[in-house]
């Protein structure tokens, strides 16, 4: 789903292999602690501060892209000319652990699949309003037809439409199952969200060429005090961890 096909094809990944985009570009990343979200007496994910917290870290990345310290030339010119972001989130293991949820069932993948969704809408949202005020990305212009046909088809996703309705696509996505989440708040902003991000991007563009990735999170999670990393389920409850001067720590699994 490339968002800028007109200036090149994508080759490689970057070596974490969460983001896919262009050579010689950047994704400044950040990553949300989706358990700070979770109210465990009450069971509900609080949506209202997720979407907040989504807006305010988009524009902390966008503001990132001038204050970052690039490699080489060519990939900072390249980040100033895409600006893309790479905000995402962590501790989705120990999220599903606290609610009960089976890793591997369709009700984690739903779940999974609509907070993911609010993040990536929310944050092209944002994106577009940066664009109102700022302008979009200096490359828009080249590429505005296909990254618009790259939103639409998130946007379907979100309401999981049938098969046909995408665009240029030869794999279908596996959409939203709203039927597996009893939280309707939750699929009510995951649609509403993509509504938004391709609403506003008609009208202003981005000022992003992309927003989110999902990244391993293996060593900040560590520092954010991450039951699980990124998006897996946890090794096990009681993990060992070699440092590189020698010897060991235990990590306990806190949820458990």
């Amino acid at each position: 789903w490339h968002t800028c096909p007109n200036d090149g094809r994508i080759n490689a990944s970057n070596p974490c292999s969460e983001y896919m985009f262009l050579d010689d570009t950047a994704c400044n990343l950040a990553s949300l602690n989706l358990l700070k979200f979770f109210n465990s007496a009450t069971g509900k994910f609080d949506t209202e501060k997720f979407v907040h917290a989504t807006r305010l870290w988009t524009i902390v990345l966008e503001i990132s892209v001038l204050m970052a310290h690039l490699p080489t030339k060519t990939v900072a010119e390249r980040t100033y000319l895409f600006r893309t972001l790479g905000l995402g989130y962590g501790n989705l293991g120990a999220l599903l652990m606290q609610q009960g949820i089976a890793y591997e069932s369709d009700k984690a993948y739903a779940v999974t699949g609509a907070i993911t969704a609010i993040m990536g809408g929310e944050s092209y949202a944002t994106s577009a309003e940066m664009a109102k005020i700022k302008g979009p990305f200096a490359k828009y212009s080249n590429n505005k037809d296909p990254m618009l046909k790259v939103i639409r088809n998130h946007r379907r996703a979100a309401y999981n439409v049938s098969g046909n309705e995408y665009e240029g696509l030869t794999i279908k996505p596996m959409g939203i199952n709203l039927s597996n989440i009893p939280d309707f708040e939750l699929t009510k902003i995951a649609a509403e969200s993509w509504d938004f991000a391709l609403g506003l991007g008609e009208k202003y563009g981005y000022r992003n060429a992309q927003t989110t990735v999902i990244a391993p999170t293996g060593t900040i999670g560590l520092l954010m005090d991450f039951d699980t990393t990124g998006v897996e389920p946890d090794f096990a409850l009681v993990k060992f961890k070699k440092l590189v001067g020698g010897g060991y720590f235990k990590m306990v699994n806190q949820s458990v």
